[in-house]
């Protein structure tokens, strides 16, 4: 998996990795000075955040549908619970419902607790066939 993170730009930039167990994908975005939005407080950039809760869904979609293309967004949604901290932030995502084209799919960010999430997403995918 952490070779599907390695052909997306953007994620080499925020530096994503990827840690599979089982059929649970977990990504993490290590700090980096780059990621600060709001040095004042500091804080995350939400961009950065909504990424990684992007990423970590089409890679958790790959993951379990490994003959696909990469799942395309449809829609995404991006709900921002409390400020980012300047230090790394870690993300899940699971499959909630998956049809024949579309997926739906819910995702979280947190940094010390997963019970306190920073973010989540909430998207559909697009799936489609290798011989699409």
């Amino acid at each position: 998996m952490s070779s599907l993170l390695d052909t997306i730009p953007y994620a080499r930039f925020l530096g994503l990795i990827s840690a599979i167990e089982g059929e649970a994908l977990t990504v993490t975005m290590p700090f980096a000075d780059h990621l600060i939005g709001d040095p004042m407080l500091p804080a995350l950039h939400g961009g950065s955040t909504a990424a990684l809760l992007e990423m970590t869904a089409i890679g958790q979609v790959a993951l379990i549908y490994p003959r696909l293309h990469l799942p395309r967004p449809i829609d995404v949604t991006v709900s921002y619970l409390r400020s980012g901290r300047p230090q790394d932030v870690f993300a899940r995502a699971r499959i909630s419902r998956a049809g024949r084209r579309v997926a739906h799919v819910l995702a979280e960010a947190w940094q010390d607790d997963t019970d306190r999430p920073i973010a989540s997403l909430t998207a559909n995918f697009l799936l489609s066939e290798d011989n699409d």
